[in-house]
């Protein structure tokens, strides 16, 4: 399995878009969350999330449609941990 396919199939939506969101506009994000995880964004999750990041500071508008951290942004714990980063 893909990397990004374990991170959406696992993780909470609210680091998904923490992370992601910083590389991909939201119909972009939209679309790869529906291709590994369809049930995670069926009743309007992924605005619901963004809205609430947001609003805390987390996230913030960019160029392009991509966000920018915000004053509030931190790293997700998978992130944190690494625990998506294969050793070789």
């Amino acid at each position: 399995m893909r990397t990004i396919e374990q991170i959406i199939k696992n993780e909470p939506l609210e680091e998904i878009v923490t992370v992601f969101a910083l590389l991909k506009a939201p119909p972009h994000l939209d679309m790869m969350i529906r291709r590994h995880n369809r049930e995670l964004i069926q009743h309007g999750e992924l605005e619901r999330t963004y809205k609430k990041l947001f609003e805390a500071g987390v996230l913030t508008s960019g160029e392009k449609g991509l966000c920018v951290k915000g004053p509030n942004w931190e790293p997700p714990q998978f992130a944190l941990e690494k625990k998506y980063i294969e050793l070789h």
